[in-house]
C-alpha cells in the first residue's frame, strides 16, 4: 500500500510560480515512475509530467513544456513539480501518481 500526499497548491497571479510536493509513504518508490496529473473543472484528468527511475528525459505535456520542471528525491521518497510562468489555464486540481496510487490532490488557482 502506497500513500501519496500532495502539498504546495494555492492561489497565484498569472506569471507567478508554485512548487508542488508529493510525499510518499508505505513503500520504497525508487523503482517506479512518478507523475503529476491535473483535472480542471468540467475536463478530464490529463497527464502533466512524469519522471522515470532511469536517467531518461522526463515527460512533459506540450502545454507545460518550458515552464514546469519535475524532479524526484529518492532519499526522501518524494517528487516535486516546479511551475513557473503560470497561466490561467493551469488552474486545476493537481494529483500525484505512482502506478495505481493517487494522492488526494492539491488545488492550484491562477487568477488576477
Amino acid at each position: 500500500q502506497v500513500q501519496l500526499v500532495e502539498s504546495g497548491g494555492g492561489l497565484v497571479q498569472p506569471g507567478g510560480s508554485l512548487r508542488l510536493s508529493c510525499a510518499a509513504s508505505g513503500s520504497n518508490l525508487d523503482y517506479y515512475s512518478l507523475g503529476w496529473f491535473r483535472q480542471a473543472p468540467g475536463k478530464e484528468r490529463e497527464g502533466v509530467s512524469c519522471v522515470t527511475t532511469t536517467d531518461g528525459s522526463p515527460y512533459y505535456a506540450d502545454s507545460v513544456k518550458g515552464r514546469f520542471t519535475i524532479s524526484r528525491d529518492n532519499a526522501k521518497n518524494a517528487v516535486y513539480l516546479q511551475m513557473n510562468s503560470l497561466k490561467v489555464e493551469d488552474t486545476a486540481v493537481y494529483y500525484c501518481n505512482c502506478q495505481i496510487y493517487w494522492g488526494q490532490g492539491t488545488q492550484v488557482t491562477v487568477s488576477s
